[in-house]
Order: structure tokens, then sequence, then C-alpha cells
């Protein structure tokens, strides 16, 4: 354990934030799947609105900077063509 008292502080604070950061992962990440298994059920309503949710939390992650903006492009776009597939 590091003696220095800002040392000290930005191994407290560097913890919290990843343990902040792994639950909006997290987060994200269940949302995708419960998107998925709606769309993979032919749901089309709930898949609808699992696309919003999981879009809303990928945005979120990505504005954060815990993801990249062009994978958050890509996994919605990934998701997008899913719920098309269960409109048509």
């Amino acid at each position: 354990m590091a003696n220095i008292k800002s040392a000290i502080k930005r191994v407290k604070t560097n913890e919290k934030r990843r343990a902040h950061n792994a639950s909006l992962k997290s987060g994200m990440r269940t949302a995708i799947k419960n998107f998925e298994a709606l769309a993979a059920s032919n749901n089309a309503e709930g898949a609808q609105a699992a696309f919003v949710t999981a879009s809303k939390k990928i945005d979120k992650a990505a504005n954060k900077g815990l993801i990249h903006k062009n994978a958050a492009s890509r996994q919605k776009s990934r998701l997008a063509k899913a719920l098309n597939g269960v409109n048509a």
C-alpha cells in the first residue's frame, strides 16, 4: 500500500471508479442480452422496447468512455439489423 497521502487517495478513487464503470458496462451487456433473447423469440413489441433501452445504455457507455464510439455504433447497428429482421 502507498504511504503518501495523495497516492492513498488515488488508490481509493480508482477503486470507486473501477466499480462504477464495471457496473455500467455490466448493465449495458445485460440490456443487449435481453434484446437478443427477445429478438430470437420473435417478440416484436418487447424487442422494440429492449432495443431502445439497450441503445441508451450503449450511448451512455460511449459518452463516458467505457467503450469506443465506433464500437458503440457497430453494436447499435447490429441490434437494429436484428430488430428489422424481427419486424419483417
